[in-house]
């Protein structure tokens, strides 16, 4: 049968409870990595991050807080990124989820040029970094929520803030609710993966968050596979 998708579905997602843990969290997580490798799903991050470093001047230097993170799924594209344009670039992960920051410290556990940070994006005295990311985290949010973690990430970015997050699309939710279903036994993957489709985007979400204080000159352009890449001004170009 298939999902109404006019709406945004606000069912919690398992990978959002804290008490789900230990070898089956760590599970999630790599299959996760290895779907969004095999997705390209770091695509419309790096568009995004390469718009903002050029509309900065192309800076030799760079630091990205990439919120939201998990155990780094986009981060060692980002690095790639970083090398090909000759860029010193350091990133922040950050996660609420202490297993989850664990399972990131050891995934980039050779890679000095990653740190690991476990705390909330929403909590006060967040240290400013040129840019912003995030990949597959503001479908967590409510639509109540969502202008708070928008101006939260805005205030933190000089630069700007890259939103990287799903198209609300029926094929998109039979698609992975196929693909995760054959490929996974993982309870979480499979639970999660269809759902968090069904909590992502249309474009008419993305307008109404344009009405929203400080969020004006937020842009958004869809991408292929069921993707939008949303941009924001940093602090110093907030209305």
């Amino acid at each position: 049968m298939w999902p109404d998708t006019r709406d945004r579905l606000d069912a919690p997602e398992l990978m959002d409870d804290r008490a789900i843990g230990g070898r089956e969290l760590i599970e999630a997580l790599a299959q996760l990595r290895l779907i969004n490798r095999l997705l390209g799903a770091a695509g419309p991050t790096i568009e995004g991050v390469e718009r903002l470093w050029q509309q900065a001047g192309c800076p030799p230097h760079l630091t990205i807080l990439d919120v939201g993170a998990g155990s780094g799924d986009m981060t060692r594209a980002l690095l790639r990124w970083a090398d090909r344009r000759s860029v010193s670039l350091h990133i922040t992960l950050l996660d609420i989820h202490p297993e989850t920051c664990a399972a990131a410290a050891a995934y980039h556990r050779h890679e000095p040029r990653v740190t690991i940070v476990c705390g909330d994006l929403l909590q006060p005295g967040m240290q400013q970094v040129d840019i912003v990311t995030a990949a597959l985290f503001t479908h967590h949010f409510s639509a109540g929520c969502l202008p708070a973690v928008y101006r939260a990430m805005q205030q933190t970015a000089r630069f700007g803030v890259v939103v990287n997050d799903l198209q609300r699309h029926a094929l998109a939710w039979a698609a992975i609710r196929l693909a995760t279903h054959l490929f996974s036994r993982n309870r979480m993957i499979r639970h999660d993966a269809p759902l968090s489709v069904l909590r992502g985007f249309q474009a008419a979400d993305l307008r109404r968050l344009q009405h929203e204080p400080g969020l004006s000159r937020l842009s958004f352009a869809w991408r292929p596979l069921f993707r939008y890449m949303i941009l924001v001004p940093g602090a110093a170009y907030a209305d």
